[in-house]
């Protein structure tokens, strides 16, 4: 047998005893069984591209890894369209952006947010604390705890990763 049938075999096999497992499991969670659907579909797909279904130990433990991983980038993604939805409900009608305006402005936020997911955690707090808040690297060292220097070394790396991701796209 080759490789490629055991591995669309294994993928059968994990399909057929794991699905609806995993529809119950998502439905519980987002509580609809359409998303619920949706997610545990792209759950498969991800195991389907990883390439690796028969050597899975812990089906379950795994499918729950790449479902949560899903769930959590929904979930993100959901809280940014409604803060941006939120905040373009106050403008005046003539000012509001057109359905396709709104589309790549969504999937901007969505790019942006991904790209600062990457940044450890200080070094995101920081160029965010700067960005948006307008603070000082001495303010934004005595929030969190670093010197000023420090700050200056969170910045530039932020900068050359966005810079850096940014030329890749």
């Amino acid at each position: 047998m080759t490789t490629e049938l055991l591995t669309n075999e294994a993928l059968s096999q994990l399909y057929r005893e794991h699905h609806s497992w995993l529809l119950g499991w998502l439905d519980k969670r987002v509580q609809c069984r359409l998303q619920a659907e949706d997610h545990a579909h792209d759950t498969f797909m991800r195991v389907i591209t990883s390439n690796i279904a028969k050597d899975i130990q812990e089906p379950r433990a795994y499918l729950i890894t790449i479902a949560k991983g899903l769930l959590i980038n929904h979930w993100r993604k959901s809280a940014i369209e409604q803060a941006y939805l939120q905040r373009i409900a106050a403008y005046p009608e003539s000012l509001m952006p057109s359905p396709e305006e709104n589309a790549v402005i969504l999937a901007t936020l969505q790019e942006i947010d991904e790209l600062l997911n990457q940044l450890p955690g200080k070094v995101r707090k920081a160029f965010l604390m700067s960005q948006l808040d307008g603070l000082t690297y001495v303010e934004i060292g005595k929030q969190l705890g670093v010197t000023d220097r420090m700050i200056k070394k969170y910045m530039s790396t932020a900068m050359l990763h966005l810079l850096t991701m940014a030329k890749a796209l």
